[in-house]
């Protein structure tokens, strides 16, 4: 986007591993992150916590980083007793991967509680192990079951990184006492162009802390300095805690590369010594790929974001990628254009996907919103609508196109969930009020950030006729953190009657506004 400047369960088993990983992390930040290049004694520690990613019925992928050469070991059970388990053996992770790892679980029953520990083991003496690491998830369920996650993105933005005055990321702590089944990051899970400093003067006087490391010190250009900025967030407890207790379906937006970015795009930034954006993106694109648990992505970093996961009969999430094949950001007022913020090939499998799917809901993760007007500064706009509020023109002739398939297909239970500008709203989209009639009402929902500057709502572009039913923003751009303006949205989906009901809320718990939306009127 264009914005420069507990549950009792398991908490027992979950705190316990989260307590080694934050007395790890009492080192300076430095030192902790550059650990595995030192010489190390001792046993292998996981001091980044654990993660769990793109939960089914029946399997899901786990994370761990070591501060060493190690064997990835991780054992499953059904209480946090470990009194009976089952033995997955990982990958040695190393240098490669930055010392990442991923092992993935396979044959897991449906709809229950799985308990997990990881432990590290010296790869010359197996029997030299660190202190395991525990962390807990929900399978997704084979039969109709009430379902609750929660979405948002963009964390540690415009400089406001790990206040230790704030106790770091709370808002993360708030959110894992709802215990959601999983969380839905919309992206910008980092922000790799945006260095943070040891301080920050606020409009009232007041100093802002940061804790920072080397690798955000600067923009991010190599692969270890996209590499520090992943491993940076992982430094706040409250995040880790989290982690270890809610599994995440992750995707990616900008700043996991830099501002505004498309490919083939050349930079015209004196921050930067590297200007080719394909070379960085590649760099970020590998970085992301090992601190994330995307089960179709390898560590390396090939593979494609792009995906569906599927939650049970009552829920599919289809996680777009509006980055990776998107033309120039232009004013897009092109009467043609093919390849348009997803590509022709992601667009054919989405139509594909979703007149497959039989679920009762489904959630396309998008990681800009639809007819919010996002500039890229002069003429060039950068999500997909453009201000122009007739007939589709640019990357909105995709978007029409999709909305024309989902509408002639009846495919029913369409719900679009967004980050990316740095408030949260509720659209809804009409045809008696569009330009572009051919397509049936859909909600369209934005939440964020989580822990980035706040900013002034945006205008709408008519042509696929939204009407807001809600905004909350502030008045003034990069509102900090302390000054509240951090969102987050819930989803909750009822196992009986299947009714789909939206609440968008506000760091320290107020909910905002509420939509219930009954199977088969979505657009009601």
């Amino acid at each position: 986007m264009s914005r420069d400047s507990g549950n009792a369960i398991g908490r027992r088993t979950v705190l316990r591993g989260s307590a080694v990983a934050s007395a790890a992390l009492a080192l300076p930040a430095s030192a902790a992150a550059a650990a595995p290049a030192l010489a190390l004694s001792g046993r292998p520690q996981a001091r980044w916590g654990a993660q769990v990613g793109d939960v089914t019925a029946s399997s899901g992928l786990v994370w761990v980083r070591s501060d060493r050469r190690a064997r990835m070991i991780v054992e499953t059970s059904a209480t946090d007793s470990f009194r009976r388990t089952r033995r997955w053996q990982g990958p040695l992770v190393g240098p490669g991967t930055d010392f990442t790892g991923r092992t993935a679980l396979h044959g897991l029953p449906p709809g229950e509680q799985i308990h997990y520990r990881i432990t590290l083991a010296d790869p010359h003496d197996p029997r030299r192990t660190g202190e395991p690491i525990h962390g807990t998830f929900r399978t997704a369920p084979a039969r109709r079951r009430d379902v609750r996650f929660l979405w948002s993105g963009d964390l540690a933005g415009q400089g406001w990184g790990i206040n230790p005055d704030r106790g770091g990321f709370p808002i993360f702590s708030e959110m894992r006492r709802l215990d959601p089944d999983f969380f839905l990051c919309s992206g910008d899970s980092i922000y790799a162009d945006n260095p943070i400093p040891p301080t920050v003067t606020l409009p009232d006087g007041r100093v802002w802390r940061n804790i920072t490391t080397e690798e955000k010190s600067k923009v991010a250009e190599t692969l270890k300095e996209y590499r520090g900025n992943f491993r940076y967030n992982l430094l706040d407890a409250h995040l880790r805690d989290f982690n270890a207790q809610v599994p995440s379906i992750t995707q990616w937006d900008d700043h996991e590369v830099r501002n505004n970015w498309y490919p083939g795009q050349i930079l015209d930034d004196d921050r930067y010594t590297e200007k080719n954006v394909d070379v960085l993106a590649a760099r970020a694109r590998r970085a992301w790929s090992e601190y994330f648990p995307v089960s179709t992505l390898r560590p390396d970093g090939a593979g494609r974001v792009y995906r569906v996961l599927r939650h049970g009969p009552l829920l599919d999430v289809f996680v777009l990628d509006m980055r990776t094949y998107r033309n120039a950001n232009s004013p897009g007022r092109q009467p043609e254009d093919a390849v348009g913020i997803l590509g022709a090939e992601q667009l054919a499998w989405l139509k594909r996907e979703l007149s497959r799917s039989r679920a009762v809901w489904k959630v396309i993760a998008s990681d800009m919103p639809l007819g919010l007007v996002v500039a890229d500064g002069g003429t060039n706009y950068e999500a997909v609508g453009q201000g122009d509020p007739g007939a589709p023109l640019g990357r909105e002739l995709q978007i029409a196109e999709l909305l024309r398939h989902i509408k002639h297909r009846r495919i029913t239970g369409t719900v679009w969930l967004t980050a990316d500008v740095h408030y949260t709203s509720a659209q809804r989209y009409v045809p008696t009020r569009a330009a572009f009639t051919d397509f049936e009402p859909f909600w369209e929902f934005v939440s964020g950030p989580l822990h980035a500057g706040g900013f002034p709502a945006v205008g709408l572009d008519g042509t696929f006729g939204p009407e807001q039913a809600f905004v909350k923003a502030p008045a003034k751009p990069n509102v900090s953190p302390a000054e509240g303006g951090q969102y987050y949205g819930e989803v909750e989906i009822d196992g009986g009657s299947a009714e789909l009901t939206v609440r968008l809320r506000e760091e320290g718990g107020a909910v905002l506004f509420t939509k219930v939306l009954q199977p088969g009127r979505v657009g009601q």
